[in-house]
């Protein structure tokens, strides 16, 4: 087994480096990290190069701020070529839970997707004011109401996939490439019939850094949905 994380990162200094030393203090055999860093001017991709003569981290440095779809679709495509059998996505802030990643990876024994999720029984999310949980919630009914999505937090980005989930969709015709790249992919493998699985996961908002969530990437969604609708 090979899992491999992949982390966007973009003015992630804060957080980086001990979010890489958690990962790594994990008894998880075979585990690498690919960050995909979009040209920080804080310095992230530095740190990330100067963990790596120690641990199993690549590093793949954009040019500039390309967004968070297309530094995954990056950061998959070399999870693939390094063997990965397994890829996760998560951020960079440590509003996922390192912990969490062999309870993921177990469940993905028996699922092709394991998604970590705010919106199962147990799980939560903490440091959301009253207007974000209004959004997201208003935004995650809609997107299962028109496109059909089985899974109840369609916009989590703390998942575990199996190598041939990846293998099996053309990752260079998704076009969304904010927040909304979560549900397009999600739509996109609920289509294959992959086996997708929901555990609880506490989500707690970022405490260092800012938010890169903004109007562009919620009015992308909405379209996206709209988009994809025609494809049921």
């Amino acid at each position: 087994m090979k899992p491999i994380i992949v982390i966007p990162t973009f003015n992630e200094k804060d957080n980086i480096a001990a979010l890489l030393q958690e990962i790594f203090a994990l008894s998880v055999v075979g585990l690498e990290v690919v960050v995909v860093d979009d040209n920080s001017p804080d310095g992230t991709a530095k740190i990330v190069e100067d963990m790596s003569h120690h641990h199993f981290v690549h590093v793949i440095n954009r040019e500039k701020k390309l967004g968070l779809g297309s530094a995954y679709i990056a950061g998959f495509k070399k999870a693939l070529a390094l063997g990965a059998t397994h890829i996760f996505e998560m951020d960079a802030d440590f509003s996922h839970n390192p912990k969490d990643i062999p309870r993921l990876l177990d469940e993905a024994k028996e699922h092709d997707l394991v998604i970590g999720s705010r919106r199962v029984a147990g799980g939560k999310i903490v440091g959301w004011n009253v207007v974000r949980h209004c959004t997201s919630y208003g935004a995650t009914l809609f997107a299962r109401m028109f496109l059909g999505l089985h899974a109840k937090d369609v916009t989590a980005g703390f998942r575990c996939m199996k190598r041939e989930v990846l293998e099996s969709i053309d990752l260079d015709a998704i076009a969304s490439n904010g927040y909304a790249f979560q549900e397009e992919l999600l739509f996109l493998i609920q289509q294959k019939h992959f086996s997708i699985k929901e555990i609880p996961v506490l989500f707690v908002d970022r405490k260092r850094g800012v938010s890169k969530l903004g109007k562009k990437d919620i009015i992308e969604f909405f379209t996206t949905i709209r988009r994809l609708r025609k494809k049921k």
